[in-house]
């Protein structure tokens, strides 16, 4: 048996850092659509119509039963299927198109209950008092529900950041080459060899990014509850 070689683990570091904005920017796509959609989400559980909450509690449902290497399968593999019957021809979209297509789903259904839940822990005589100060909904919203509400969420919103990129590692089982793709990449090129060692540098790299992260979330919570008692009616 090959005995372990601890400084390839910094070869394979340095090989598989500079994907690092491929990981990142597959992340960011899914938290601006899966965002958008977690919202509207939100904004329909919300709405007060049972019909249209009992779609999104479906939808939400749905989504969270199924494993996430199952949906992108089922993207990767059936959308092109599906479109191609509606004369829509998807064949040649890159990977990136079915793995952000596929995570902004299921972010999606995070998101809109970390919305939700965040808007609903806002006291809701903070905004009547607002409106019978003589704010507008939108004013009152924007002012005294939204800052509130954003404090609430970003715990959760942290916890689903870092699951999501987790999850995105997953991308590598449709080809795509991001910080786990590399690493996949290295062991095929090493026939199987060093693979201790990269998946140890793999670690590393994930949990680096996971503490850059919440570190970054963790000094924008402290900074916006340093004035949330000054939030309401100016004080």
């Amino acid at each position: 048996m090959r005995p372990f070689h601890p400084l390839y683990i910094i070869e394979a570091f340095t090989k598989i850092v500079p994907f690092i904005p491929v990981t990142l920017a597959t992340m960011a796509g899914t938290v601006l659509i899966g965002g958008v959609l977690g919202l509207l989400l939100a904004v329909g559980k919300l709405s007060g119509k049972k019909r249209l909450a009992a779609a999104v509690d479906s939808y939400i449902y749905i989504v969270r039963c199924i494993p996430p290497i199952v949906l992108l399968f089922i993207v990767y593999y059936g959308l092109p299927e599906l479109l191609k019957a509606s004369g829509i021809n998807i064949n040649d979209s890159g990977k990136w198109f079915f793995v952000i297509t596929t995570f902004s789903i299921l972010f999606s259904a995070t998101m809109a209950e970390v919305f939700r839940t965040s808007y609903e822990a806002v006291d809701k005589g903070q905004r009547e008092a607002a409106l019978a100060s003589g704010l507008t909904e939108f004013q009152a919203f924007r002012r005294i529900v939204a800052p509130q509400a954003l404090i609430v969420a970003i715990p959760n919103f942290t916890n689903a950041l870092v699951k999501l990129m987790k999850e995105g590692s997953l991308s590598y089982t449709i080809g795509m080459i991001d910080v786990m793709g590399k690493g996949q990449l290295l062991i095929g090129m090493n026939q199987g060899s060093y693979g201790l060692e990269t998946y140890i540098a793999l670690a590393l790299i994930y949990w680096t990014l996971t503490v850059v992260l919440e570190k970054i979330l963790g000094t924008a919570e402290l900074n916006l509850s340093r004035g949330k008692k000054n939030l309401a009616f100016g004080r």
